[in-house]
């Protein structure tokens, strides 16, 4: 089943983190149209402004191989709590999802985790459709 591999991919992503600054680690795996999965985790840097979260870095490592859809993402932060993604990587999501129905797990551990979609947690995105 994709979703545990999925979930299982951004645990293991969450351990490349580089987090000098915060000591918060967050990995993400995401499924693109090619059925690939594709990893990524938060890379700080000591200009807060260039850290880059690690669901961004999933998603720009699967459009860098040629992807623009987008159909799942999981991610995980902290152990104890469930991380949901910032709002700047909902809006990077919304770019790369064709509709608001795609599956985002957000994950305490491999059978610990919430499925919502990215409608629920961006109602009312800015997307290309208000740029036509």
């Amino acid at each position: 089943m994709k979703e545990k591999i999925l979930i299982k991919e951004a645990i293991k992503a969450r351990e490349n983190a580089y987090c000098p600054y915060s000591n918060f680690k967050v990995g993400a795996a995401v499924l693109f149209e090619d059925d690939e999965i594709y990893t990524g985790c938060n890379v700080e840097n000591a200009s807060f402004g260039a850290t880059m979260c690690a669901e961004r870095t999933a998603i720009f490592t699967a459009v860098s191989k040629g992807n623009t859809k987008l159909k799942a993402i999981a991610l995980i932060g902290d152990l104890n709590g469930y991380t949901y993604p910032c709002g700047m990587c909902r809006q990077v999501m919304s770019e790369f999802a064709e509709n608001g129905d795609i599956k985002v797990y957000i994950v305490k551990n491999e059978t610990d985790y919430l499925v919502k979609t990215l409608d629920e947690l961006m109602p009312g995105s800015f997307t290309r459709k208000d740029l036509e």
